[in-house]
Order: C-alpha cells, then sequence, then structure tokens
C-alpha cells in the first residue's frame, strides 16, 4: 500500500522557503540544503515531509493543491495566522471566501498558497 511521502512545493528561492516552512512547521533539512532542492522533515516525531524544489513556474492565484493546516480553534487559528504571517507569510485577499469560513488563506514568501483551519467547529 502506497502513502504520502512528502508534499513538493515549487519556489525560487529554496533556501527561503525551506526557512519559512522550517519555522512554520517545527521541521528541519533532512539533510543538508542545497540551493535547488531540499526534503523537511519534522523536528520531533513523524509525519508527512515537506519538500521545496527550484521552480521558475509562478504561484498560483487558485492552486488546485494546497496545504492545509489545522488549528485547535479560533483563538489558535488567529494566534497561528498572526505567527505566521510574524515569519513571512502574507495575507492574501481571497475572492472565494464562504460566509462564516472556517479557513484563512495565506500564501508563504513564494506566493504558495494555503490555509490555517479553525478546527473547533467540528
Amino acid at each position: 500500500m502506497l502513502k504520502i511521502g512528502s508534499v513538493v512545493l515549487g519556489a525560487s528561492d529554496v533556501r527561503r522557503a525551506a526557512a519559512f516552512w522550517a519555522d512554520a512547521l517545527g521541521y528541519e533539512p533532512r539533510e543538508e540544503t542545497a540551493d535547488d532542492w531540499v526534503v523537511l522533515k519534522p523536528a520531533q516525531g513523524t509525519g508527512v515531509q515537506v519538500s521545496i524544489g527550484r521552480s521558475e513556474t509562478p504561484a498560483q492565484e487558485h492552486p488546485r493543491i494546497h496545504l492545509d493546516l489545522y488549528a485547535g480553534d479560533a483563538a489558535d487559528q488567529a494566534a497561528e495566522v498572526e505567527r505566521l504571517v510574524s515569519l513571512g507569510a502574507r495575507r492574501v485577499d481571497w475572492d472565494r471566501y464562504p460566509d462564516d469560513a472556517d479557513f484563512v488563506v495565506l500564501a508563504d514568501p513564494e506566493g504558495n498558497r494555503f490555509c490555517v483551519i479553525d478546527t473547533g467547529r467540528g
């Protein structure tokens, strides 16, 4: 049976993206970071790896695939959004928010979109 081993993100600056995602997720490089590739793994425990490869393709405004990062409740979500913004993420003026959205759309320093989810709503 297959399992997901790594989610791969594209970045024009692999080192900058790796620093952001390592801080954001509490991950560390599996091996030394190269200019064109790095695999990040959880610093403690196990989990899905995040790999970052050099790409000159621009980030998509409405990507077909993205990361959902889970927060415990609305207060945790707000705190995590502020923490991620302080690390270099930016808020996205998302044009597809439903009424009473349980997610906040952010972009990493490379423009890759991701969501922070309030999982306290059930």
